[in-house]
């Protein structure tokens, strides 16, 4: 299938590791592309504490992209917990059954871990999920000592049975060409090494898995504007995700990045000078580091592209449409 422009998409913000519904947003330009939930369709959101979203440590965005009276609805990424983001969902008015297609970045727990209860709800055979060829590979971090603590285990193929499994490596069109997964992303840059910490069990052995090849991230092709990025966790590297992006497509602007860009943690902090001078040769219209950018690498966004930059709520709507 070819990859083909969109008139439009809207990015629903399922699941991160942050909600705000009090700041206020002083960027007339940033204003523009989002606004926060406060109205379900009309209807104000109520003051009880369990009828707001909520965060936790995961990561989950609802893609709709659009293509005249058309529109096809993707889900990627699933969060961390079994039931967090059909809970918020539900309270944000967001029907899950929409959904054509799931796509997952990559394997890891709190990308991953709703994706069985997700499937239920949906309660669709052959549902299409888009996967990397290493995403069953079992995960772990490795702890000071030389231990590993093994992280919870991505479902068996055997548990995915009723879905349209499709495994590569490759790039993958989604959504009758209007979306676009990576597949493997290229390291190009020389400061995104990926994490030493990582281990993945290779024939009953603990390796060092500083990579993670699955990661990969989801593109849609706005006409007019160029080209919206969408990562989980770019493991891969931020610019390194982008370049890819650029290359596939063949497309040289960038409007939007939004995700994790993993710029948290020891080993991963000392990159953020380069990767923020990189975002700002690429000057997307919006950027929005979100799950594991962590609050350094966020700040250093903010700072040095505020007119593009948005802070990550749950309950975030990213609305962007074609001027033609």
């Amino acid at each position: 299938m070819e990859f083909r422009e969109a008139d439009g998409v809207e990015i629903f913000s399922l699941m991160d590791n942050s909600v705000d519904f009090l700041s206020v947003v002083n960027n007339k330009e940033a204003r523009s592309f989002r606004h926060w939930a406060r109205q379900r369709y009309g209807k104000e959101w109520t003051t009880t504490h369990n009828e707001l979203p909520f965060a936790e440590h995961g990561f989950s965005m609802l893609v709709r992209v659009f293509s005249g009276s058309k529109s096809h609805t993707i889900l990627f990424d699933t969060g961390s917990s079994p039931n967090g983001i059909i809970e918020n969902s539900r309270r944000m008015g967001l029907d899950l059954r929409e959904i054509g297609s799931i796509v997952l970045s990559h394997g890891h727990y709190d990308h991953s871990g709703g994706l069985l209860s997700v499937l239920n709800v949906i309660n669709r055979a052959n549902l299409p999920l888009i996967v990397h060829d290493d995403v069953f590979a079992k995960r772990g971090s490795a702890n000071k000592d030389g231990s590993v603590s093994p992280y919870p285990e991505f479902p068996s193929k055997e548990m995915l049975r009723s879905t349209r499994l499709f495994s590569t490596k490759q790039p993958f069109v989604i959504a009758d060409g209007l979306a676009l997964v990576t597949g493997e992303v290229l390291r190009q840059t020389d400061y995104e090494k990926g994490y030493p910490e990582h281990r993945a069990n290779v024939h009953g052995s603990w390796q060092p898995d500083p990579l993670i090849w699955d990661d990969q991230a989801l593109v849609v092709d706005i006409r007019g504007k160029g080209l919206v990025v969408l990562s989980g966790c770019a493991h891969a590297g931020i610019i390194n995700t982008v370049k890819c992006a650029k290359t596939i497509t063949g497309v040289n602007n960038v409007y939007a990045i939004i995700g994790g860009f993993h710029l948290a943690g020891k080993g991963t902090e000392d990159r953020i000078d380069q990767t923020v001078k990189a975002l700002e040769e690429i000057n997307p219209k919006l950027i929005v580091p979100a799950h594991c950018t962590g609050w350094k690498g966020i700040s250093a966004i903010a700072n040095t592209l505020p007119n593009a930059f948005v802070f990550n709520s749950v309950g975030n709507l990213y609305s962007i449409r074609s001027n033609s």
